[in-house]
């Protein structure tokens, strides 16, 4: 076992989504060790080993790893936050007690901008995914609203095989 617990120590109002709070909690030891594995999971936004921080997208909102610190966006409650710093700690240790089969991410990494997505689509505004145009497209992609199924000409034309494959790794 990596972490016993992580400690509920402040919630704070949550400014993107008003009423829901923000829980703050301190792991039982720091997490930089584990912070390379945990980069290699999905939902993985961000990651920076320089600064020792990880962000993972949850729905709603967000889930930031520091060495010392979590930070879980857009929680209902503190009775949500506990079981989500529950879940967390199941979660970070889990991932340390398989680390020997992942391969640790050394790198930062970043997640994908809108107009690294936008410029690897069509382009066409042809409104077949259900979107007015191409950047509305890219952004409802980056929030997890949209999948690239959803674009015909992405999917079904051959000129477009290369950003097809680049997007689907990209995202």
């Amino acid at each position: 076992m990596f972490l016993e617990a992580i400690a509920l120590i402040r919630t704070m109002p949550c400014l993107a989504e008003p009423g829901r709070i923000i829980v703050m909690g301190k792991p039982s030891q720091e997490l930089t060790d584990v912070l390379p594995y945990l980069a290699v999971l999905p939902n993985v936004i961000s990651y920076n080993p320089n600064t020792a921080s990880l962000t993972f997208r949850r729905q709603p909102g967000f889930i930031t790893l520091l060495e010392d610190r979590v930070f879980i966006t857009q929680v209902k409650d503190i009775e949500e936050g506990l079981e989500l710093l529950s879940t967390l700690v199941d979660a970070i240790n889990a991932t340390w007690d398989h680390r020997h089969e992942l391969k640790p991410v050394m790198e930062p990494r970043r997640t994908p901008r809108l107009l690294d997505v936008w410029s690897l689509l069509p382009k066409t505004n042809c409104r077949q995914c259900g979107e007015a145009t191409c950047m509305s497209f890219a952004a409802a992609l980056l929030q997890s609203k949209r999948k690239l199924q959803d674009c015909t000409p992405l999917m079904t034309e051959d000129t477009f095989i290369d950003q097809r494959t680049t997007l689907a790794a990209l995202l």
